[in-house]
């Protein structure tokens, strides 16, 4: 989840302790992910439906889930269908063959916070839809690879820019990613566009949340009524992929591996 304002005006070194904590509501994030797009994300599946067995699966495990009611939000779980980049409310839309559907997810564990975000096919995509969903994702581990003690803030935002616009999509500029952990958004603020060597230094036992939100068409968005709902100006669909990391002594850690979850 992306908030449009951040309220910390100091980056936070967490201890071990705190690491631990936010190791496990990481995991708990991951866990709950993984659940959705192996259990879930099927036609005919409402995305209402996906969003109370979602919280019910985190109770399960001891967590909380971190975006329900933060800021007014509705539910547990952003649920976004093709051109909505962000911040979906689930409702009783049906997923469609052919769908894709990004959910971002956060969970709290005695108080730490983890978040991370996907983005799904509902049965078989192909063509562009199919390379919007590989670009965003590897778009997201390069911004990964740059996530290392001495390197800025800008050389993620790099990364991330310049490998979706090689490919030809586009970056949306309004919503950004964030520090992490001790609160579900905390400085450092991580622009997915910008410039090598500049921003916050990383270091060691910061946790960040990088999460590139692309374009298949222009990076034009707009917020509907509901004063949550993110959509592409253009109608031409969107990708959200998100990671919580830990900037280590030698690089960094992923926290939320949804990927390497057996459900």
């Amino acid at each position: 989840m992306i908030v449009y304002a951040y309220d910390f005006s100091v980056i936070i070194i967490k201890s071990k302790r705190e690491i631990n904590y936010i190791r496990e509501a990481c995991r708990l994030t991951a866990m709950t992910i993984a659940f959705i797009g192996k259990k879930l994300i099927k036609p005919g599946i409402t995305t209402e439906e996906i969003d109370v067995r979602a919280e019910a699966y985190l109770n399960s495990l001891g967590g909380k889930p971190a975006f329900k009611g933060y800021g007014g939000y509705p539910a547990a779980v952003c649920i976004s269908v093709n051109d909505v980049v962000i911040h979906g409310i689930p409702d009783n839309y049906k997923l469609t063959e052919g769908d894709i559907v990004g959910i971002d997810f956060g969970a709290i564990y005695k108080g730490y916070y983890g978040d991370a975000a996907r983005t799904f096919a509902v049965g078989s995509i192909q063509g562009k839809k199919k390379k919007l969903l590989e670009v965003t994702e590897q778009s997201l581990y390069k911004g990964i690879d740059a996530a290392i003690p001495g390197n800025r803030v800008g050389d993620i935002s790099y990364a991330v820019q310049s490998h979706v616009e090689k490919n030809g999509f586009s970056i949306v500029r309004e919503f950004v990613g964030h520090g992490v952990g001790v609160k579900l958004h905390e400085e450092p603020a991580i622009p997915n566009f910008g410039t090598k060597g500049i921003g916050p230094l990383l270091k060691p036992n910061m946790t960040i949340a990088i999460e590139p939100m692309v374009n298949m068409g222009k990076p034009d968005v707009r917020i509907l009524s509901d004063g949550w709902t993110v959509v592409t100006l253009d109608h031409k669909p969107s990708a959200h992929f998100e990671n919580s990391i830990l900037i280590t002594e030698g690089g960094n850690e992923i926290l939320t591996k949804v990927e390497e979850v057996e459900i």
